[in-house]
């Protein structure tokens, strides 16, 4: 299923993409789509019954209809940095023994076309397209990147946009370069993971401009979903509704030559993860 959330910020509704491309209207079976729902089979079992049944869920008119996160009451966001051999490569990174993790805080999270606000005093805004993983059962201890994979609700596109001399060379650690306000769009959809058999073959691509800037695969990742989440059940428990970035593949700006063309207000990005649908922002000064 392709899960999403319309209208605006702050007063989405649940609805539901099908399989003809129709917009559908789930609030009058869910109150929202979350972690509680994530969890809930028999909720989850509802929904693809209605969405089976014809004339059940109501259409939505698209038309002026903004698409907020796909997600709601989103507990916390773990990241994983340098996850991609071609990114470390281009960044002159080694390889890492383990996961390098940080953290996003859910207000940075906005709708997949909403407004990216460059930081004031920013001088290297970049971009980075990633796989999202969203948890769909809590995850303690796991013993096997199977179990970890069994207990993923779901996948999104997600833009882990970066302010990297905050993130580097402002001392501390890379938080400071990752929550400015904005610095999340997710969605369009939550795409169920029964609709993603292998989250290992996925392109990810990402535009700036118009330009082709990323054009990677998650075949690239140095540790796989399965594998981080397993990882992250030892360090912290992951409950439905979480949110994992699991990294960004070669073509970042701070990789490529200077002058790097970081991001400035004026700008337009998309990117896209096969499958899991394509955003747009235009970004303006904060």
């Amino acid at each position: 299923m392709k899960l999403l959330r319309v209208g605006t910020a702050g007063a989405e509704r649940p609805a539901l993409l099908d399989r003809d491309g129709t917009l559908r209207d789930l609030s009058g079976i869910v109150p929202d789509i979350d972690g509680d729902l994530l969890a809930d089979a028999s909720a989850l079992a509802r929904i693809r019954a209605a969405a089976d049944a014809p004339g059940v869920l109501p259409a939505l008119d698209p038309a002026g209809l903004r698409v907020g996160p796909p997600l709601g009451c989103i507990g916390k966001i773990v990241c994983i940095g340098l996850n991609y051999h071609d990114h470390a490569a281009e960044t002159g990174a080694a390889i890492p023994e383990e996961p390098i993790l940080f953290f996003k805080a859910p207000d940075t999270v906005v709708g997949p076309e909403d407004t990216v606000l460059v930081p004031r005093g920013s001088r290297k805004t970049d971009w980075e397209v990633e796989l999202a993983v969203v948890i769909g059962r809590t995850a303690r201890y796991l013993s096997s990147a199977e179990e970890g994979l069994a207990h993923v609700a779901g996948y999104a596109t997600a833009h882990d946009v970066s302010e990297r001399e905050f993130q580097i060379e402002r001392g501390g650690t890379w938080d400071k370069g990752k929550n400015c306000e904005t610095f999340n769009p997710l969605g369009p959809w939550l795409v169920t993971a029964d609709e993603v058999p292998d989250p290992q073959a996925l392109p990810l691509r990402l535009w700036v401009n118009g330009e082709l800037k990323q054009n990677g695969t998650t075949a690239e990742q140095i540790f796989p979903v399965g594998e981080v989440v397993r990882y992250l059940s030892h360090f912290m428990t992951l409950y439905p509704g979480d949110v994992i970035n699991t990294g960004t593949p070669a073509g970042v700006a701070m990789g490529q030559p200077e002058p790097k063309p970081y991001l400035k207000a004026g700008d337009v990005v998309e990117l896209e993860v096969e499958g899991l649908g394509r955003q747009r922002q235009e970004l303006k000064g904060a």
